[in-house]
């Protein structure tokens, strides 16, 4: 079978949506929310080979009638017709292609927004659990570079399959009509282009894979290397890590070199097709001129008109398939990318059916939730034993719940899975709203986790994450209300005071005031506390115990800690051992 059947056969599965690649059925079914500007896109720029057309017309024309001027034959002004029609054809050609690249671009964004979306709220799900097998690098990689590395495909590629048929089909009826041969001549060149687009993207796609992996591998590991820098440079070890880092980076420098490499010679050989195929056309019209060709079955006559005409067009025939080639470059990359993307976009979607209807506030409307645990097994990956091994726990509403163990116990992930923000492996977690028991819903929790989680801005920015529609009153209250009214007092600024990444500028004991107050403002009736006095002083310990009191009202509060200061606050303690729990009884 001929390479080209073979690329027919491929691109008549894509369009009849039966082709038996993952990846290209990946690819189609995300490039499907911009389709219709994509289309649009590739018929607008098919279209513009009409202007070609017309201005190759008025150039050949206006060659023939100005060497009729100069022999005195016709009057100066005879080549002022066919200099309009070259202006007219340039305009229209011109108008078109900005057209189809501006179709091109709202396709490839509308392409990229869509999958952006998906990707935060697979890798930040409004309801239901957090996909735990995501790490911060490679959400943030997905949303910010390789997403990216689509556009070219969305915009060349995709488009450039219409684009070919219609704009080569143009030129190529256009060559016919002045010189039947000619066309065959360039006919017969066209199969060379399949053969060549599919070593493109059986050498591109693999280069790109290796290169995009290297480049994900290079930034996880920079981003580690900076999260852990006091560590590294308290051991003597930042030495180590740059050096560990620079060979990173000269990995990916020969990586990509390799997909350029690969890249120009696909290039080249697309050139040197066209290139000889115009060497063929122009030494056949040359030789037709000059009356040297004598050959049965084949024109021995041609105007100096219709010999410049297709000549001209012969390059514009091929063009549209010189952006294939450029856009089956592309693909492979995008096919690269879309490997992998999908582990984040593809990742199994546990989450319950969102409400229909406005969305609702995690703020109260009604009696708190009660939480069960029917047998909730966790599995973390590597790890051998199971981090919660058939943990059941029932927690009535307006109740508080202590856990307690030691650090690895599993503590953590317990709050995790009642909040519905990590999913069990094994059994289920279940909120209890007046009786009835419904999937574990972060939509409904307030966490407080430590280290507090605070983002560079203005401590008023931060605390209107947690509800965005309160006023300077509202947070002066609710600061009021856990009794930290000294926590703006000791800022410069107040409110304005200004932290940096991490909640630089605030003490641990701020730090943790201030997610105590979010998580007041916030208003959900089930309150999530993991480790809140962590890290203390006494007297910090003491301030956050005191606002624990007053934020447990009519909530129900699971808690994990090992401070004996925090177990009064509750009406039930468990102790995990190992993933497995031991009733304490209850301490009221």
């Amino acid at each position: 079978m001929s390479s080209t059947t073979v690329l027919l056969g491929e691109l008549a599965a894509e369009r009849d949506g039966t082709a038996e690649d993952p990846v290209a059925a990946r690819l189609k079914d995300w490039a499907a929310v911009g389709r219709t500007e994509l289309r649009r896109a590739g018929l607008l720029r098919g279209a513009a080979q009409l202007g070609t057309v017309l201005w190759a017309a008025g150039l050949s024309w206006g060659a023939q009638r100005g060497l009729s001027a100069l022999r005195g034959e016709l009057p100066a002004a005879a080549v002022l017709l066919p200099a309009l029609l070259t202006a007219a054809g340039v305009a229209l050609r011109a108008a078109l292609l900005a057209a189809g690249d501006a179709a091109a671009t709202r396709g490839a964004r509308t392409v990229r927004q869509s999958l952006r979306r998906r990707i935060i709220e697979t890798s930040l799900p409004a309801h239901g659990p957090l996909h735990g097998d995501l790490d911060d690098a490679a959400s943030t990689r997905t949303v910010d570079g390789e997403v990216d590395h689509l556009t070219d495909w969305l915009t060349g590629y995709v488009p450039a399959r219409t684009t070919m048929l219609l704009g080569s089909g143009i030129a190529l009826t256009a060559i016919a009509c002045r010189s039947w041969f000619t066309a065959l001549l360039v006919l017969a060149a066209t199969p060379l282009l399949p053969a060549n687009l599919k070593v493109i993207g059986l050498g591109t796609q693999t280069a790109v894979r290796t290169q995009l992996s290297a480049i994900r591998g290079h930034q996880s590991r920079l981003l580690d290397h900076l999260r852990g820098l006091p560590t590294l440079v308290g051991l003597g070890a930042h030495d180590e890590a740059a050096r560990a880092l620079e060979e990173d980076d000269r990995e990916v420098a020969r990586r990509t070199e390799k997909v350029l490499r690969i890249a120009f010679l696909s290039t080249a050989w697309i050139e040197l097709l066209i290139t000889g195929t115009l060497a063929v056309v122009a030494t056949y019209c040359g030789l037709v001129l000059l009356d040297y060709l004598r050959l049965p079955l084949v024109p021995d006559h041609m105007s100096l008109s219709a010999a410049l005409f297709v000549l001209v067009l012969v390059p514009a025939y091929f063009a549209p398939a010189r952006d294939l080639a450029a856009g089956y470059h592309a693909r492979a990359q995008a096919a690269a990318a879309a490997e992998l993307l999908a582990p984040v976009l593809d990742a199994p979607d546990e989450s319950p059916a969102p409400p229909t209807g406005p969305a609702p506030t995690a703020r109260r409307t009604a009696a708190p939730p009660g939480v069960l645990l029917d047998a909730v097994t966790v599995q973390h990956p590597g790890r051998d034993t199971p981090a919660l091994d058939r943990v059941s726990v029932r927690l009535e509403p307006a109740r508080c719940l202590a856990v307690t163990g030691p650090s690895g116990a599993g503590k953590s992930t317990l709050l995790a899975v009642a909040a519905g923000l990590s999913a069990p492996h094994g059994g289920r977690a279940l909120h209890l709203l007046d009786g009835e028991a419904v999937p574990a819903d972060p939509g409904r929790v307030s966490w407080v986790g430590q280290p507090a989680h605070l983002l560079p801005g203005t401590l008023r920015e931060n605390l209107l994450l947690a509800r965005p529609t309160a006023t300077d009153r509202d947070l002066l209250d609710a600061v009021a209300s856990l009794g930290f009214d000294d926590l703006l007092t000791a800022l410069p600024r107040g409110l304005d005071t200004r932290l940096g990444e991490r909640g630089t500028g605030l003490s641990s004991g701020q730090s943790q005031q201030l997610s105590l107050v979010r998580a007041l403002l916030r208003d959900a009736p089930l309150l999530c506390l993991d480790e809140p006095t962590a890290h203390l002083d006494p007297r910090a310990e003491e301030r956050v115990v005191a606002a624990l009191r007053t934020l447990a009202r009519n909530r129900t509060v699971l808690l994990a800690t090992h401070s004996p200061a925090l177990l009064p606050l509750a009406d039930q303690v468990i102790t995990l051992e190992h993933g497995r729990a031991r009733w304490n009884g209850s301490t009221r």
